[in-house]
């Protein structure tokens, strides 16, 4: 598709709110806005951030059109000159964030703004918009691609989307999160991705007899020949049909690179077991047996334990939809502010909830690695001044049990800070990688963590530790509201 000005793609009162910084002349106040979530989806030990890219686009085509702003001032409810201003209005500020891929975990900015509180301020909605929606699938990916071990996944959901954009990005994100393909024919094209695909019932009850479209479908793809065989009767006649035109092909002298079956309805694991044993009495022990229908990584870790001869798996609505679990709840809050001509002063939010509690301050996150092994060790969110010495011993603790501590030795482990440049002064200064290398890049990522923070059901808590610094300064900003 191309390029897409989705400045109006906005919550209202985001344009009401710059309208009052106009008005009251702080639209040239500085601000840091951190784009974090709380929790990880689906129960998950991790997240796997991603949307970077699209995102990157958005802030690149930010401006109002003349349409855009004959429009609000339709709504009756903007001064003249704010709508004025808005015809000059772009990005002019900076961004960092976690490159897509990257394992992430609750309370780290993915995304760190600091602009203008007038940018800032406006950009938040779009920005959620695209990195929780990206974020949550890429996720889901994960967990189908671990649930299915070494087998081959295919994202199989664009006819049960939210609509093309959903499938298109949601697509994007599951390849990223570890599908080998997708069904979807745009997402290959826009992100030079794989795709995959077989054939419908339809095609089977569209011929007079079921092994006439069998033989019609290996005639038109001999290389790539899935034959969907539980159209009537799977194992009485699907599965012998295909055996029959297999044994042709066979006869014929032609070369199948990749055949074999698919399952889209009944008992996976029983039917399967019985067509692996038909197939392989047949000769065609190196015929492929593929699954569709409703899986899940819940459904697919079942029927592996259950000896399902299944290697090839299509995912669709409950990947597409992430089903158990269909918002990624990230958020986005001001932590610094900065008047004319003044310093940065961190900003935190208070709820009587402590989760909804933020933390405070301009922070960059480090992660601190097991130099020996490679494994992470840590997440550390920091102030933006503060270094490590590797050289030097380092304890973390449990923020909210701070008993809780872990001394990592001098010259044992390794730092890495996850935030990147993005913008600087308005100008994008970071080339996003082609899809299938972030998706490399997220498999290696996966390889960081330890096998207890990727279980399916109810995995370890991966550590995440505030510095000394962000500490203390968060219990003293708490402590001067009490007294206030």
């Amino acid at each position: 598709m191309s390029t897409r000005n989705l400045t109006l793609l906005t919550d209202l009162y985001q344009l009401t709110m710059m309208q009052g910084y106009f008005e009251n002349d702080v639209n040239n106040h500085e601000v840091v806005f951190d784009l974090f979530y709380r929790n990880n989806p689906s129960g998950n030990g991790y997240a796997i951030c991603c949307g970077l890219e699209q995102a990157i686009d958005y802030i690149k085509n930010l401006h109002f059109t003349d349409g855009d702003i004959e429009y609000l001032d339709s709504l009756n409810i903007f001064s003249k000159a704010f709508l004025e201003y808005l015809r000059s209005f772009k990005f002019t500020g900076d961004i960092d964030a976690i490159p897509e891929g990257t394992v992430v975990q609750p309370n780290e900015p993915l995304m760190r703004v600091k602009a203008p509180i007038f940018e800032a301020q406006f950009i938040e909605t779009t920005l959620l918009n695209i990195i929780n929606h990206q974020s949550l699938i890429a996720t889901k990916a994960a967990r189908v691609v671990r649930a299915a071990e070494e087998d081959t996944v295919l994202e199989f959901g664009l006819r049960r989307a939210q609509g093309p954009d959903a499938g298109i990005y949601g697509a994007r994100a599951a390849v990223i999160g570890g599908c080998h393909a997708t069904s979807n024919v745009l997402t290959g094209q826009m992100f030079n991705v794989p795709v995959a695909g077989t054939h419908a019932h339809s095609w089977v009850m569209s011929f007079d007899h079921e092994i006439d479209a069998f033989r019609a479908y290996a005639k038109l793809f001999p290389n790539k020949c899935i034959l969907l065989v539980d159209t009537y009767d799977t194992l009485g006649q699907g599965v012998p049909n295909a055996i029959a035109v297999f044994d042709e092909m066979k006869a014929a002298g032609i070369s199948m690179d990749s055949y074999g079956i698919r399952l889209d309805s009944g008992d996976l694991a029983y039917l399967s077991k019985q067509a692996r044993r038909m197939l392989d009495d047949a000769g065609h022990e190196d015929a492929v047996i593929s699954a569709s229908c409703d899986l899940d990584e819940y459904l697919i870790a079942d029927l592996k334990r259950q000896g399902a001869e299944i290697s090839l798996w299509g995912v669709g609505t409950k990947l597409i939809t992430s089903d158990d679990c269909p918002s990624f709840g990230g958020i986005y809050k001001l932590a610094a502010e900065r008047k004319t001509g003044g310093e940065f002063i961190p900003k935190i939010k208070i709820s009587d909830n402590p989760e909804k509690v933020t933390n405070p301050g301009i922070k960059k996150v480090l992660r601190i690695y097991d130099k020996t092994t490679g494994k992470l060790k840590v997440d550390l969110i920091a102030l933006e001044e503060e270094t490590i010495d590797t050289n030097q011993d380092l304890v973390v603790r449990d923020p909210k049990a701070r008993w809780k501590k872990m001394k990592l030795k001098a010259g044992q482990y390794t730092v890495r800070e996850l935030l990147v440049p993005i913008f600087r002064a308005g100008k994008c200064v970071y080339e996003s990688p082609q899809v299938m290398d972030i998706r490399s890049y997220a498999k290696e990522e996966l390889e960081t963590l330890w096998d207890e923070y990727k279980r399916l059901i109810n995995p370890a808590s991966m550590p995440v530790d505030l510095s000394d610094d962000l500490y203390y300064l968060k219990e003293r900003m708490l402590d001067a509201y009490k007294t206030e």
